[in-house]
């Protein structure tokens, strides 16, 4: 049995990045950069306006003359004499001749003359060339990851492709005899099935779209078979019978693919089965099958690795700074994950604890963790936490 640590650096010398790929703009949300964006343009490309109203040039004008019209989309040039402008739309080309623009409020309209209330400064309302990026200066770093504000950002330079690491292909294979679907009528002796949806979830609301969902009997012929199925994807997630009783066929059928074992059972509760491994590229989580459980083990480890395959650079747990407000217990040699409450930076233990309990999961928004050496934490002492159920 190895320690918390352990296991994640186990994990992290195990994990490498998927290849990359060229893909459209439109479909690469939630994807990471697998290279630096350097800006093909500058940004405006040309002088516009800021401002729906009159270019001109500067000087002491009281009045001007209008002798023609730019609109958003026009490339027209004018001779503009120094009492002359032009009637001008927001992000209209500004000419060249013409270095500022009034607002259309600040001017009173007679025919096609102007008379102007208030003049500005020179170059006001005119947004010059580069203003927002200069041609060849980087847009973004590798490693970036595209949201919507990225997408529309990089549209407006003409790109429609980028370069970006691909997202994992995840298999989760859900076992048990005794589970049931949702909205059937419950068997005396059974539970209905939660794992399957939640940790679907877990990996949808992160931008893991790609996910097969198996599930078998507690058969080892099947439990073969599927296994076998589920190494076609990138990662494999098995929740329930890695343990060692007699109708728990999970180790046997990963040894029966060929999987090697990185590590077996964490020093730490809830969570202690879990199981670690790879074939080839392919990596693999037995996750325990208790619901609490198998959810911490996948916040825990299963996530760390498929960040680290996605290039998203944040790959280490990013614990937060608590103060307990009431002293908490350790009395099992166990790293501890356990569910609390953190409002201000205080921190309160929900009092149902166990690997067959999501109640404090669906309650609270901090996984508490204590470490395997303190057996006890007063109140008033920092304690470290992963936000959950922050979004």
């Amino acid at each position: 049995m190895i320690s918390v640590s352990e296991a994640l650096d186990l994990i992290k010398t195990n994990t490498g990045q998927l290849p990359t790929v060229k893909m459209s703009l439109r479909d690469s949300y939630g994807c990471f950069l697998a290279e630096e964006v350097m800006a093909p343009i500058s940004l405006p490309s040309f002088r516009q306006s800021a401002m729906d109203g009159y270019a001109f040039r500067s000087g002491k004008i009281t009045e001007l003359e209008v002798i023609g019209e730019c609109k958003a989309g026009d490339a027209l040039e004018f001779e503009l004499g120094e009492n002359q402008a032009v009637r001008i739309f927001t992000g209209a080309r500004v000419p060249d001749q013409a270095d500022t623009v009034i607002m259309q409020e600040h001017v009173e309209v007679d025919g096609c003359k102007i008379t102007v209330h208030q003049l500005p400064e020179k170059h006001s309302n005119v947004r010059e060339v580069g203003e927002q990026i200069q041609a060849g200066e980087q847009v973004l770093p590798a490693g970036t990851r595209v949201n919507e504000s990225i997408i529309g950002f990089l549209a407006s330079f003409g790109i429609t492709e980028v370069l970006v690491f691909n997202k994992p292909k995840i298999t989760l294979i859900v076992t048990g005899n005794e589970l049931q679907e949702a909205g059937s009528q419950l068997k005396p002796g059974c539970i209905y099935e939660s794992n399957a949806i939640m940790l679907e979830s877990a990996l949808k609301s992160r931008g893991f779209d790609s996910v097969q969902i198996l599930k078998v009997a507690d058969d080892l012929e099947a439990t073969k078979k599927s296994v076998a199925l589920g190494l076609e994807a990138d990662v494999l997630l098995l929740s329930g019978g890695i343990s060692v009783g007699d109708y728990d066929f999970v180790n046997e059928a990963l040894q029966a693919n060929g999987v090697q074992e990185i590590f077996y059972k964490v020093n730490q509760k809830p969570g202690k089965p879990l199981w670690f491994g790879k074939k080839q590229d392919k990596l693999v989580f037995a996750l325990p099958g208790n619901p609490a459980s198998s959810l911490t083990c996948f916040l825990i480890y299963a996530l760390s690795a498929l960040k680290i395959m996605s290039g998203n650079p944040d790959v280490d747990l990013n614990f937060q700074t608590g103060v307990l407000k009431h002293p908490t217990f350790n009395k099992f040699g166990k790293t501890l994950f356990i569910l609390g409450t953190e409002t201000n930076g205080e921190v309160e233990i929900y009092p149902k604890q166990a690997s067959s309990m999501l109640i404090s999961y669906a309650l609270g928004n901090a996984l508490v963790l204590i470490p395997e050496d303190l057996e006890v934490l007063n109140a008033g002492e920092s304690v470290q936490f992963l936000a959950v159920n922050r979004n």
